[in-house]
């Protein structure tokens, strides 16, 4: 998008003062954002028991965490859980946490899979309930590393269940990188030979893969959680995003576009995800590796939420348990970001 756009979305997330995290840990990360009370509104969590499905479910969610076999015949996890409850699924699919919370926000959907820096302006939005996770028996089988963290959980109330973490990774084209890079420099020197040909994240949280760099680069900012900002690092990250804008070619949105860029060469580095490069590989090929540089990386950390209102209570929580059952991570685990 124009770089003015992309300085909207950081203003932004600077006015949020940085505390809707995607996978920080310590230093203020999932603080309530600024101007919300200290608390998120006050709801219960459905009491249950789960009966039959009311027959749809709107779902709303990241790329490939809701497949019915229309990407690759074989990943359908949506089509057996239609079956089995008679919940009739529906999915839209978003590219930004911005975009999932304005999308959200418009209650026209059940659930959502909403990323750490989005999660929490959904709590505190009032748009989503608190979550019983007894009704939810796959939950047991969560890893206990998602459970109770701070995108997830407010003074001790669950508002989600989560789904997933990893990396936000160094994409390169390998042909232009034969040896995997180890930093990210060329994708912040003004003189990268990458120049023109980089893709950072289309999204205000960017600003923490800018923090990140500058923690190892500029050590006298003090900066010890990219997601927890004080206004002299937050104003140099920004900075250094502002510095990029020469050497981006495109500010990506779209996995399967950005992948289409590293495999021919148009974009050589990127910001992205282990996604993009096994769509953009295939089954054979490796014009599209991915590496973790030694400064570090940003991360992100999934939560499935449900809407405070919603009319499907049911076929909601039969798609928590669905959605992490084996069956559906074993599935979720060939396109999960």
């Amino acid at each position: 998008m124009p770089f003015s756009t992309t300085a909207r979305a950081l203003a932004l997330a600077g006015a949020l003062g940085l505390t809707l995290a995607a996978c920080g840990s310590s230093g203020g990360v999932g603080a309530a954002p600024a101007g919300t009370a200290a608390a998120p509104p006050s709801a219960a969590a459905y009491a249950g028991p789960v009966g039959a499905g009311e027959g749809t479910l709107a779902v709303l969610a990241w790329p490939g965490y809701a497949e019915d076999g229309s990407t690759d015949p074989a990943v359908d996890w949506v089509t057996p859980f239609e079956e089995q409850t008679g919940c009739q699924v529906s999915v839209k699919t978003f590219a930004t946490s911005a975009e999932a919370v304005q999308l959200f926000s418009t209650g026209e959907y059940d659930v959502v899979s909403a990323s750490g820096d989005g999660s929490l302006r959904l709590v505190y939005g009032d748009r989503v309930q608190p979550v019983n996770t007894g009704l939810v028996p796959n939950y047991a089988d969560v890893f206990p590393e998602l459970k109770d963290q701070p995108w997830n959980t407010v003074a001790g109330t669950n508002y989600g269940i989560p789904h997933g973490r990893g990396a936000n990774l160094l994409l390169y084209n390998t042909a232009a990188y034969p040896t995997a890079p180890t930093s990210w420099k060329d994708m912040w020197d003004p003189a990268s030979p990458a120049k023109g040909k980089i893709s950072p994240y289309d999204d205000g949280i960017y600003i923490a893969d800018a923090a990140v760099y500058l923690m190892a680069t500029r050590p006298e900012l003090g900066i010890t959680n990219p997601y927890a900002l004080d206004r002299t690092q937050f104003d140099a990250a920004v900075e250094l995003v502002r510095q990029q804008k020469p050497l981006v070619a495109e500010y990506w949105g779209d996995v399967v576009k950005q992948g289409q860029g590293l495999a021919s060469g148009a974009v050589t580095q990127a910001q992205g995800w282990q996604l993009t490069a096994n769509l953009a590989n295939g089954d054979s090929g490796s014009a599209v590796g991915t590496t973790k540089p030694t400064e570090g990386a940003t991360g992100w950390s999934d939560t499935w939420m449900v809407k405070k209102d919603t009319p499907n209570i049911n076929c909601a929580y039969l798609w928590l348990n669905h959605v992490v059952s084996p069956r559906g991570e074993r599935a979720d685990r060939r396109v999960l970001r």
